[in-house]
């Protein structure tokens, strides 16, 4: 498993890259991985302002639908429009091309809350 230590994670496999206080928003390589094959992202959120551990969306593998956690407040800015034609997408690269969201972050010092990447491999463990 791959845990970048640049991200943030969530105890609902959501991992967080900050750049100023925009977000950019995804599911870990363990959170893929226990879901198997995705073959569809629902996300239509956007232009929403959402509190943290609001459902965003939703991950559709070949064998379960799961929710989509918000980690922190904000304001949807954004949805990877590659996931409409590519869902695998989150598979085969969770945390680049597989990104699902872009969000402004209400309070960034809320991110700096989160697992880091340490944290986060002890409860995947």
């Amino acid at each position: 498993m791959n845990f970048p230590q640049n991200l943030r994670y969530t105890k609902d496999h959501e991992w967080v890259l900050l750049d100023g206080d925009t977000a950019t928003i995804g599911i870990t390589d363990y959170a893929q991985h226990e879901l198997g094959d995705i073959v569809y992202v629902e996300i239509e959120t956007k232009g929403k302002s959402l509190e943290a551990e609001a459902v965003f969306g939703t991950v559709e593998a070949v064998k379960t639908v799961s929710d989509l956690f918000l980690p922190v407040s904000g304001t949807i800015t954004g949805i990877n429009p590659i996931l409409e034609s590519e869902p695998e997408k989150v598979n085969t690269d969770p945390y680049g091309e597989g990104w699902m969201i872009k969000m402004k972050v209400n309070n960034t010092d809320d991110v700096n809350k989160l697992m880091d990447a340490e944290a986060y491999q002890k409860v995947v463990a």
